[in-house]
């Protein structure tokens, strides 16, 4: 029997680990699923936000930063009616914001990856943690980014949200060393 790691225990947290959760992620539009995802999950727990994905992709334009960048109040009051997405106005507003900030990123370095992925040197930092326990909440380079990224004009970026970011899109392996998926990204 593969061991996986001990977060993963309903169906949707079981596909999203074996399939996506630390795979490295160089696609633009998928970093700002992930962006506005994990903003979005803030006080709540993920299975919460995965439960909705498929709502938020289709609420969002499956996250086109342009076409997120141009909302405006019809959009705002008609994604607050949405009950298939969280449904906090700061963190709907965010959205549009964050989109915005992120097609300056994208203009300044060429592409959001390029810019997100230098907090890492480019490739992904494999920690060895043998147990959920280890694994901390944030670092120092999600201090790091989370400080530039505010900067940039983004919000719903804390240190925290940052550090699940950088798990989500394989920025760092956080896989425990124990779980079949660890060697395998």
């Amino acid at each position: 029997m593969n061991m996986r790691c001990e977060w993963a225990t309903n169906e949707l947290a079981i596909g999203y680990h074996d399939k996506e959760w630390g795979v490295p992620l160089h696609d633009d539009q998928r970093l700002f699923e992930f962006l506005i995802l994990e903003g979005a999950q803030a006080g709540l727990s993920w299975d919460t936000i995965l439960a909705k994905r498929e709502n938020y992709r289709k609420a969002f334009d499956s996250f086109d930063p342009q076409k997120v960048a141009g909302y405006g109040e019809k959009k705002f009051k008609e994604l607050l009616g949405n009950a298939g997405i969280v449904r906090n106005k700061l963190k709907v507003r965010s959205a549009t914001r964050n989109a915005k900030a992120f097609l300056n990123v994208v203009e300044e370095f060429g592409s959001f990856d390029k810019y997100i992925w230098s907090f890492v040197g480019g490739k992904p930092i494999v920690n060895e943690f043998k147990s959920l326990k280890e694994v901390p909440a944030s670092t120092d380079i999600s201090d790091e980014m989370s400080k530039d990224l505010k900067k940039r004009g983004f919000n719903f970026v804390g240190s925290t949200i940052c550090y699940a970011f950088m798990q989500a899109t394989g920025m760092v392996n956080d896989h425990v060393t124990g779980c079949f998926r660890f060697k395998e990204v």
